[in-house]
């Protein structure tokens, strides 16, 4: 659900641990007042920024789950943390191809069951501390060890059979078997003699002392729940410091609102929840100094079934209907949604048609159902396959369950949404022609009933990383909660015996190729099962103000996104107008200098929770 994220970031799998996922798309917050930051190129006094600093103000649509980079799992979160932590490797912004992050070089043994990693000598913490390799294997060593510590980035250690810093430059993790990930520890590694002092990491957010202690490009200084974060650039990052002097990310719950401010200059950046509506984006096309980035997306919008809440531990809960639980239902249930339509009337043609769990943007790994596996637009053959499962239609044209009342299926709708709100008007008409009605449960908070399995049906999105393990990893069995009442790094309570044995397959397979096919087989499976039907690959559309920005880099470099990157590179290129430094980043003009926000005038307030990572998140990142 990260869709944020939740509408995530998505990553990580959590095996043998308890976890909090936080996943939830969003609701009441506050609402700026109109004019409360006049357009300007500094920041005024009493702000939070020195008199003459370049703010950089981003609209966003999700707030904080956490500040602490072992619990968090939103997208906004999990972009605050690449921006303030270094991890070991990074993601090149043209071609995402892995470069040096924190390590400058890493090799593998022969039999790929130890990896040494050479920690560079040039990172600082923000308090003046060295950053060193016995930082990087006390972040590994709590993970390891403190299931609290495990409960965001959880998977990639679960493999880990003892890690070491030898010196102060070398880092060694010796696995227990093979790991195709480990140049794509998405982790962000913490200063240990910061670290070591908290207690329960479980319910530690790092919210309370600030500044918070970092390497990355900037430090993170303020922070108030469900309105603002404020961050400064960090002046001695080794890769050298941002241009813009403090970037501050303001959440807004009405998107129109947050559009209307950029349109005033009062915010520089507007993300959407997690992108623009077609309306939003063609009412900007024409502003003077507004630019639409409108390019594709590394997101999947879904539509997520209940197979049946249950517990490692064999028990079941939640109330979803027993009729999803046959295989051709669900079927029956995607080949009545004509994913086309979604794509021309809801998204107008910013997206592509859905099929796998991995955009196409990561062509390696991008899967498409082979003609006579393809769960077509067919009415007429969903209603006969319903037939063929018993769910048959009374004399009033309504589909009996089991027990002989006529099917109404619940569906988990974001109320902040609108992409949900109107599919969900189209679900309602094309099940309705097989007999079955829906009742559009559209939440501020969906993370509890989905938590609790309280759902038939629910909408769900994840951002996927150039590589796809974590999202891979939360439909597996080890993602279910270890009881009812725990809470699991699931998404939605899949457990299958034959996708599990893909899973381990392709996480020991080194061969890029191989693993490729591996990794398309696990998407078939999910395809075939109907546990998840992927509607559409929704485009990144974003706009910025061009008279404060001179440039800002995309991800990918050529026609990519701005906001939610696998990095750090938008933030950290980003070139204030008129500053004469073109700061020689590859890409596209854009985002622009908001106007520092220390004290926020607010008109409402209420709390967000973004659907995990769906993420929109998602989105998981």
């Amino acid at each position: 659900m990260n869709r944020h994220d939740q509408h995530g970031s998505g990553r990580t799998s959590h095996r043998r641990w308890k976890t909090r996922l936080l996943a939830a798309a969003g609701a009441g917050a506050l609402l700026l007042a109109s004019g409360a930051f006049a357009p300007s190129a500094s920041a005024k006094e009493g702000d939070g920024g020195d008199g003459g600093d370049q703010v950089l103000t981003v609209a966003v649509a999700q707030s904080v789950d956490s500040l602490s980079p072992f619990l968090a799992v939103r997208l906004l979160s999990t972009s605050i943390h690449r921006l303030t932590y270094e991890y070991l490797t990074n993601y090149d912004p043209k071609d995402n191809h892995v470069i040096p992050g924190l390590a400058t070089e890493w090799k593998s043994s022969p039999d790929k069951l130890t990896w040494t990693y050479t920690i560079r000598s040039d990172s600082k913490w923000s308090d003046g501390e060295q950053a060193t390799a016995e930082d990087a294997a006390w972040t590994f060593n709590k993970m390891m060890t403190d299931p609290g510590a495990a409960t965001a980035n959880g998977s990639f250690v679960g493999n880990f059979a003892k890690v070491t810093a030898p010196s102060p430059t070398q880092l060694v993790i010796r696995l227990k078997k093979p790991q195709a990930t480990m140049t794509a520890l998405d982790v962000p590694i913490v200063p240990q003699h910061v670290w070591e002092k908290v207690d329960d990491f479980s319910k530690f957010n790092n919210d309370k002392d600030f500044p918070v202690v970092g390497n990355g490009p900037f430090v993170l200084t303020d922070y108030k729940p469900d309105s603002y974060v404020r961050l400064k650039a960090n002046k001695d990052f080794w890769r050298g410091a941002p241009k813009f002097d403090e970037l501050v990310f303001r959440y807004y719950k009405d998107q129109d609102a947050a559009v209307a401010a950029l349109r005033k200059g009062e915010v520089s950046f507007v993300a959407g929840s997690p992108s623009l509506t077609p309306a939003q984006a063609d009412s900007l096309k024409d502003e003077e100094n507004i630019h639409v980035n409108d390019a594709p997306g590394r997101r999947f919008y879904a539509l997520a079934t209940n197979p049946g809440a249950r517990a490692k531990d064999g028990t079941r809960f939640g109330d979803g209907d027993p009729s999803l639980l046959d295989q051709r239902v669900r079927n029956a249930l995607f080949m009545a949604v004509d994913r086309k339509a979604i794509v021309d009337k809801v998204f107008q043609g910013h997206a592509v048609e859905g099929a796998g769990y991995i955009p196409p943007r990561f062509s390696s790994y991008f899967f498409e159902p082979s003609a006579d596996q393809k769960l077509a637009y067919d009415p007429e053959a969903a209603a006969e396959l319903l037939d063929e499962a018993g769910y048959r239609t009374n004399a009033d044209g309504k589909r009996l369950g089991k027990d002989g009342k006529p099917l109404n299926y619940r569906v988990l709708c974001h109320a902040t949404d609108p992409n949900d709100k109107a599919v969900g008007k189209y679900l309602q008409e094309w099940w309705g022609e097989l007999g079955i009605s829906i009742t559009l449960d559209c939440l501020d908070n969906v993370t509890d009933p989905w938590l609790a399995g309280e759902y038939d049906l629910a909408f769900d999105g994840w951002s996927v990383n150039p590589d796809p393990d974590f999202v891979l990893s939360i439909h597996t069995c080890d993602a279910l909660p270890a009881t009812p009442k725990d809470t699991g790094a699931t998404d939605n309570f899949i457990c299958d015996e034959k996708y599990d044995a893909l899973y381990a397959q392709q996480l020991g397979e080194y061969d890029v190729g191989k693993r490729a096919e591996i990794v398309k087989r696990m998407e078939s499976r999910l395809y075939d099962t109907g546990y998840m039907n992927v509607m559409a690959y929704p485009n990144a559309v974003e706009a910025y103000r061009t008279d404060q920005i001179e440039s800002i880099t995309t991800m990918p470099s050529d026609a990519g996104n701005i906001y939610g990157q696998d990095g750090y590179w938008s933030w950290w290129s980003a070139v204030p107008a008129g500053s004469g430094d073109s700061g020689g980043s590859s890409s596209s003009t854009g985002t622009v200098i908001g106007i520092a926000a220390g004290v926020v005038v607010l008109v409402g307030l209420g709390v967000l929770f973004a659907v995990r990572r769906r993420a929109s998140a998602d989105d998981r990142e």
